[in-house]
C-alpha cells in the first residue's frame, strides 16, 4: 500500500503535465494565453483531488496485489541480510 504523501506526490507530479497540456491546447483553441492558463490552473486543482482519492480507493482494492512475502525483490532483500 503506498503513504498518502506517495500518493500526492504522484498526483501533483501527474497533474502538472496533463494541465500544461490542457492549457497549451486551450491557449490555442482561443488564441488567449491567460485563458488558456486560467483552465489549465482549474483543471490542476479538480483533477489533482480526484487523482488522490481515486488513488486512495484503488489502495483498498486487492486486484492484482501480490503479499509481501510472496514477491521475487523481498526475497532477494531476506537472502542478502542472511549473507551479511
Amino acid at each position: 500500500m503506498d503513504t498518502h504523501s506517495r500518493s500526492i506526490a504522484k498526483a501533483i507530479s501527474y497533474r502538472i503535465l496533463g494541465s500544461l497540456a490542457t492549457a497549451s491546447v486551450a491557449a490555442i483553441v482561443t488564441g488567449q494565453a491567460g485563458l488558456g492558463a486560467a483552465i489549465g490552473g482549474a483543471d490542476f486543482v479538480i483533477k489533482l483531488g480526484l487523482y488522490y482519492f481515486h488513488e486512495r480507493l484503488w489502495n483498498l482494492v486487492p486486484l492484482g496485489r501480490v503479499e509481501e512475502e510472496e514477491t521475487t525483490d523481498n526475497a532477494l532483500l531476506r537472502a542478502e541480510s542472511v549473507k551479511a
